[in-house]
């Protein structure tokens, strides 16, 4: 099959290219990226030696897919993914939509002229901000997470089945608030949904927890607990920002590489309802962790450093995310491969590797 990845020299889509061609499948793996993102190109030299089809092209220029070879699917993994992007005056809200929902359509349109399927990697922050900031809280092992059942005050907006002891399902409310980043992923989804219904295209969302490896780009907005490592290794300053500065917050953690047997199973899929077309895939409740137990592996793992705390809330900022992956387990038959213990490990040895990393992939 031939596959073409989009954003294919950043973190996620430099990652699913190198597992894939080391797979075994014999897919012929091409991709593109314009290579704005700071540490993007560190990837390029070792894709191409692996095989991996590089071109240059920015999504947001339909004209830059022109030239394109014909696929037989595509995966977006290309996209702003700030949750705080046009509003923190780093990057404007009309570049927002124009990478993330422009550069979709632009996607989509390229699919329907080559009759190629399409997955795109969305993210947990479709799912609504207030009712989230609104789930009743309890502390464990220094970690946020949600107090069940979930009290009647909330049930007329929060279906029940909707947080499990697993995580937020999909039916989870998406109804804004969920930042100008959430908008344009949801949004996204839409059309995907839509464009293959209208033109029958196979089209899959998978909805990602926190993406985390080797070669994440560090920023504390996007890639955390690759920044966090990278900090602690340098003796950054670092805070516990928002939520009384204990640093309870919560996430879960995912390997891009994991995503591989459903995608390929995605490839092949005979007709699939239009229910099961979006799915959550995360490391779910055994992989989440909070700030304050991510300072406790690095303090074990790397050596003492002071935390400081800054109780200012954060704009989009949530107290836990989790998602529970049940629906990608029974259509899919799909499960997390790589233990957070793992993937901490191999983020701090890539750290330690390259002792400039955060000023090579995220400069101030």
């Amino acid at each position: 099959m031939r596959i073409l990845i989009s954003g294919v020299c950043g973190f996620v889509g430099s990652t699913l290219a190198r597992a894939f061609a080391e797979s075994g499948a014999r897919h012929e793996i091409g991709g593109f990226d314009n290579f704005i993102r700071p540490g993007s190109e560190t990837n390029r030299a070792e894709l191409k030696r692996i095989g991996v089809k590089l071109f240059h092209g920015d999504l947001r220029a339909a004209s830059d897919l022109e030239t394109l070879p014909k696929v037989d699917w595509v995966i977006d993994a290309a996209a702003n993914p700030s949750v705080l992007a046009g509003v923190d005056g780093k990057t404007s809200s009309r570049q927002l939509v124009e990478h993330n929902l422009g550069g979709t359509v632009n996607l989509l349109e390229f699919c329907k002229q080559h009759r190629a399927g399409f997955t795109l990697l969305s993210t947990s922050r479709v799912y609504s901000i207030a009712p989230l900031a609104a789930l009743p809280m309890e502390v464990q092992a220094h970690a946020f997470r949600p107090t069940l059942p979930l009290p009647p005050a909330l049930l007329p907006s929060v279906p029940p089945s909707s947080v499990t002891a697993a995580g937020l399902t999909e039916i989870f409310p998406t109804t804004a608030p969920i930042s100008l980043y959430g908008a344009t992923k949801l949004a996204s989804e839409a059309l995907a949904l839509e464009y293959g219904a209208a033109f029958g295209l196979p089209v899959f969302i998978n909805r990602c927890g926190v993406l985390a490896g080797a070669g994440q780009f560090g920023r504390a907005d996007q890639g955390i607990f690759a920044y966090w490592i990278n900090a602690w290794l340098r003796q950054r300053p670092l805070n516990y920002i928002g939520f009384g500065g204990h640093g309870h917050q919560v996430r879960d953690c995912l390997h891009p590489r994991d995503l591989l047997p459903a995608m390929e199973k995605q490839f092949s899929a005979p007709a699939v309802p239009a229910e099961d077309r979006v799915a959550n895939f995360s490391g779910g409740a055994d992989s989440a962790m909070s700030l304050r137990q991510l300072s406790d592996w690095c303090g074990g793992h790397i050596g003492a450093h002071a935390v400081g705390t800054d109780t200012t809330p954060r704009a989009f900022d949530i107290p836990w995310m989790v998602l529970d992956s049940a629906k990608a387990a029974r259509v899919w038959q799909w499960r997390p491969a790589t233990r957070t213990e793992d993937i901490l490990a191999e983020i701090a040895a890539h750290a330690r590797a390259h002792p400039d990393w955060l000023e090579l992939s995220a400069p101030l």
